[in-house]
């Protein structure tokens, strides 16, 4: 019973987290549309909030999971048609965002 309790809770917490990056995602295509400065650098902190908050619980989910557990969580996995807009997102943040930035003019 004490598992199946563990997964619902489980679940849960991938939507929560599935939830937040597609949140993320929608923050940071507004900041790239917009051509107010004040308002992109608030969409893009609220992006980074949310981003925070994936990892915070990206990082409960792992704690959580079993070792023995050989599914793949979707940041493991290759690009499914699910996660591959948020894939995206993160690589935007990485290679995409010092650009994005410092080209403001």
């Amino acid at each position: 019973m004490a598992n199946k309790k563990n997964q619902t809770s489980m679940g849960q917490m991938i939507q929560r987290c599935h939830k937040w990056r597609q949140k993320r995602k929608q923050y940071i295509d507004l900041a790239r549309q917009t051509s107010d400065e004040v308002e992109r650098e608030r969409l893009l902190q609220t992006a980074e909030h949310y981003g925070r908050i994936v990892n915070e619980e990206q990082v409960k989910i792992d704690s959580q999971r079993d070792p023995k557990d050989k599914t793949p969580m979707p940041e493991e996995m290759g690009e499914s048609a699910e996660n591959s807009d948020t894939k995206e997102s993160d690589d935007d943040d990485e290679i995409g965002f010092p650009d994005f930035i410092t080209n403001l003019k």
